[in-house]
């Protein structure tokens, strides 16, 4: 199959770019979401659950003894021990938590502790600035001029939009819904809780900054225009959406609250920043970010989610005394495309 820049603009796609295409796209992102979601899965079937307080941040899941109580805005519950960890947040909290999640974030942002951190992302950001250009000119050349760099860019570029993401908190939905499993349950709950608490500060920023996109700059590193008139955004919004990257904000998010839930997953993390580089150099390469745009989405991304999977006030027991079912998937190549092999025991 074969859909052209120009066809995926007209349908409300991606920026266009005349002159490129990409072949057999849509089953390739088909195919990543499958192996995504089924590697979501692969970790939810884990039968350890061990979660314990982060070190320098808030306690979020705290291991009890063999009689523990359980804690939230919404829910006091007495478990006994071996019994397996039923806190779920209400369907609405992932939307009444944020004016609080927001809160957290601006006081620890200006906390003394985290000046240096702000100067080495104010000092990041600047230094790429410099270089913006020229990273830029040297991807897009990249892009271009190789097919296959190209269809890995915009898969890339596909694998950091919001609707990817908001597919993973799905798979976790249902997953949990299908299994009884709340601990997927509240992952999917977090995940959209961090991702509209990022997304709100993204738009606000980028409302505020009005960057221009590398595909549309109308001089090096593009324009800034602070604060642009609300109706000239909405018409010609590539011109001033740029800073900060709100693909990487929310593909941060929800790796941070899916690892912060199953701490067990120790190559999760390694993992996933890899794939946020991946998809960083694609949002460059493909025109719709500079890398200077990155630094602050990735700050953003990680801090809400690390608020959203530590919500305060909540203390869990947890055992892995209970059974729960094994999927399992590899990947296969098949004689028309990529495939996966699935297997599922009860």
């Amino acid at each position: 199959m074969i859909r052209t820049h120009e066809r995926l603009a007209k349908s409300g796609g991606y920026p266009l770019k005349r002159g490129t295409f990409s072949a057999a796209l849509l089953d390739t992102r088909q195919t990543l979401f499958l192996i995504f979601s089924l590697i979501i899965c692969s970790t939810m079937s884990s039968q350890a659950f061990a979660v314990g307080p982060m070190t320098g941040g808030p306690a979020h899941d705290t291991r009890s003894d063999s009689n523990s109580v359980i804690r939230a805005d919404s829910l006091v519950m007495t478990s006994t021990g071996g019994a397996k960890s039923v806190y779920v947040p209400r369907w609405y909290e992932m939307i009444t938590r944020l004016p609080g999640d927001w809160e957290r974030f601006g006081l620890q942002s200006f906390r003394t502790e985290n000046i240096p951190l702000a100067v080495g992302i104010a000092g990041l950001t600047a230094g790429l600035m410099a270089a913006d250009n020229g990273l830029w000119q040297a991807e897009s050349g990249w892009y271009n001029r190789h097919r296959g760099f190209r269809g890995f860019s915009n898969d890339m570029v596909f694998v950091g939009d919001g609707r990817f993401q908001f597919g993973i908190v799905g798979a976790f939905a249902t997953y949990g819904f299908a299994f009884n499993d709340s601990r997927a349950l509240r992952t999917a709950s977090e995940v959209t809780e961090a991702i509209l608490a990022t997304g709100a500060v993204v738009q606000f920023l980028k409302h505020a900054t009005g960057r221009e996109r590398p595909e549309v700059a109308s001089e090096i590193g593009g324009d800034w225009t602070f604060f642009p008139g609300q109706l000239a955004y909405l018409k010609h919004v590539p011109h001033y959406d740029s800073f900060p990257s709100g693909h990487i904000a929310t593909a941060t998010t929800t790796l941070i609250v899916i690892a912060e839930n199953y701490p067990e997953v120790t190559w999760l993390k390694p993992a996933g920043y890899v794939v946020l580089g991946m998809i960083s150099s694609s949002l460059v390469a493909y025109g719709i970010h500079w890398w200077s745009d990155i630094p602050l989405g990735i700050v953003l991304g990680y801090s809400f989610g690390e608020i959203a999977s530590h919500p305060l006030n909540v203390h869990l027991d947890s055992s892995s005394g209970n059974y729960s079912p094994k999927l399992s998937f590899e990947p296969v190549l098949m004689q028309n495309g990529l495939g996966v092999d699935l297997g599922l025991s009860f």
